[in-house]
């Protein structure tokens, strides 16, 4: 809960502090009188003026104790009268043009954060599963492809891309993501483990009958994780598997006539003994301690989601065969760069196709969801942590720049209105479309809020 909370605070510290400097600093540059540059709201935890500013520039800066959110007050005419000595240093006396940097060097800001934090973590390296395939889940549609267990990914596209190389399962998820979201085809060029040979097989997206970013798509495509060993974990007291006699170190070779390559396969085989009832006992052949055993496993029936499934008491599933994923200087930064374009282009087809009702609201997270996430990130290491920020800082530029009164891009907007039209938008107007554009981010607040709770404790 600790690591969770210090997390969280620090993601909101970083992010929200860098998309206020990519104000501040537009606006220094631009030679705009800052008057202060606060993080966070309420009542002033840390407050200082450094001693040597650029002429003109007397800003104050400020912690604040509620870290959702900051700003960056700069002098301006419609907020205070300003001295006619300082009027070229207000705000609202700039060029078009100086107020449209101002405002987009924010959501900018947090762009190249994040182009940096994905270029760190691949220069830094991270261990990720190797892109090897446990067998796919019955009816999927990996399995009506001609998917095996044990198959090796070595590269990928979308239909009419160019194939490129696949560094990890991960790797793999993302362009299976990409290709459900966009009803896409994905192309894969696979090692067949039983003899080796190179094989392209083609992924019809088309054909899913969902498209939710979820656990569920994935089991509909019927690649639900990399290629591990069917081995059993630690045994809870009191479960069936313990009653079984089962240990842990257990290697699984066959569950009630079925031979078992994977913990996936496993897992499944488990949940699936309970979908018609009390699950029947079946002979499990067991290696232990290089001894082949056969026992007799009935598991027990429980409920998950609404559906009824079968349980051992268990874990199940041994680690997959990892590898390094690590990239040079330039690769590294390219990488980044790359990254963020996808992830910004997914992010606004996501919100468009919610808009349409194309894609269920239920996709909406909010703050209890960030926390939960960059609590789990930082729990597995640095790397994952970083590339959390990176996510978040896509996520927040990209939003920002929507045209939605009360944001940035709705001050582009206006902005844009004022170039075509030759006069800024009317007072009365500026006053009806800040109350929508609040309202919709109300809703939103609202959605993702509901959301978080639902799926926690609902």
């Amino acid at each position: 809960m600790l690591l969770t909370l210090i997390a969280f605070v620090v993601a909101l510290g970083v992010l929200i502090a860098v998309h206020e400097w990519g104000h501040y600093r537009m606006a220094v540059a631009r030679g705009v009188k800052v008057l202060r540059f606060s993080v966070g709201f309420g009542r002033t935890l840390v407050r200082w003026k450094p001693r040597r500013q650029r002429p003109g520039q007397d800003t104050e800066f400020v912690i604040g104790a509620v870290p959702f959110g900051g700003y960056v007050k700069m002098l301006d005419e419609r907020e205070a009268p300003v001295p006619e000595e300082e009027r070229h240093l207000a705000f609202n006396t700039q060029t078009l043009t100086t107020r449209a940097l101002i405002v987009a060097a924010g959501p900018v800001a947090n762009l190249l954060l994040a182009v940096l934090l994905y270029a760190a973590v691949s220069w830094i390296g991270v261990d990720e599963p190797r892109a090897v395939l446990s067998p796919p889940v019955a009816g999927s549609l990996a399995e009506r492809a001609g998917l095996q267990g044990g198959d090796t990914v070595q590269r990928a596209a979308l239909a009419g891309d160019e194939l490129a190389p696949v560094a990890s399962f991960e790797g793999l998820r993302w362009i299976l993501t990409r290709g459900a979201l966009d009803s896409q085809d994905v192309v894969l060029e696979i090692t067949r483990a039983a003899n080796g040979r190179l094989v392209e097989v083609t992924l019809p997206m088309t054909a899913l009958a969902t498209h939710d970013p979820d656990a569920q798509l994935f089991r509909a495509i019927g690649l639900v994780s990399p290629l591990s060993q069917p081995v059993i974990g630690e045994v809870l007291p009191g479960g069936a598997a313990e009653r079984a006699g089962l240990r842990a170190g257990d290697l699984v070779r066959q569950v009630g006539g079925t031979p078992v390559q994977d913990g996936q396969q496993l897992r499944e085989l488990i949940r699936a003994s309970g979908a018609q009832g009390q699950p029947p006992a079946a002979a499990w052949r067991i290696e232990r301690d290089g001894l082949a055993l056969e026992v007799e496993v009935q598991p027990d029936q429980a409920e998950d989601k609404g559906q009824r499934v079968g349980r051992i008491g268990a874990l199940v599933g041994g680690a997959p065969a990892m590898v390094t994923v690590r990239r040079g200087a330039f690769d590294g930064l390219a990488a980044g760069v790359q990254r963020v374009w996808e992830v910004s282009a997914l992010s606004l087809r996501l919100l468009g196709r919610m808009l349409v009702g194309e894609l269920s609201l239920r996709n909406l997270s909010g703050p209890i969801a960030v926390a939960d996430y960059a609590g789990k990130s930082a729990a597995l290491g640095l790397t994952y942590y970083l590339g959390f920020l990176a996510f978040i800082s896509v996520s927040l530029g990209v939003l920002n720049l929507l045209p939605v009164p009360v944001l940035d891009g709705g001050h582009l907007m206006y902005y844009l209105w004022e170039a075509v039209t030759g006069k800024p938008v009317a007072g009365v107007w500026l006053e009806r479309l800040q109350y929508v554009g609040m309202t919709l981010l109300l809703a939103m607040m609202a959605i993702a809020m509901f959301n978080d709770v639902a799926s926690r404790w609902g």
